[in-house]
């Protein structure tokens, strides 16, 4: 059985474009601008993992060093010299709530000292 058309039209050969519409344009050559290479993010985790270890330890000196290394890793992060402005400022917060923390143990030694005349018999 013969069919008087080709169901599928006329197969165009591989390469070419159908004749009507828009003509093909070639792509360009090159793959584009250049990524720019990733901002190192070091010290931000390094002041978010020491203001998590400090806040975890109940230990103040380490909390300091987290609030310092957080606000040099922001300031820079938001020079765009690095990266990890958001991990920076959680290590500034997590920082000073770990003060925080110590300076509150501090004043409740203190005032159960004062309480009971620094009398721990």
């Amino acid at each position: 059985m013969t069919y008087p058309q080709d169901p599928y039209g006329q197969q165009q050969p591989y390469g070419q474009q159908p004749p009507y519409g828009q003509p093909y344009q070639q792509p360009g050559y090159g793959y584009g601008p250049a990524m720019p290479p990733p901002q190192e993010q070091g010290l931000a985790i390094a002041a978010l993992v020491v203001s998590i270890a400090s806040l975890v330890a109940c230990s103040g000196l380490p909390s300091i060093a987290g609030v310092i290394m957080g606000h040099i890793a922001h300031s820079k992060a938001k020079r765009g010299e690095a990266g990890g402005q958001g991990m920076a400022l959680a290590a500034i917060i997590i920082g000073y709530l770990g003060v925080a923390v110590i300076v509150l143990i501090l004043i409740g030694v203190i005032f159960v000292g004062i309480l009971t005349d620094w009398d721990f018999d």
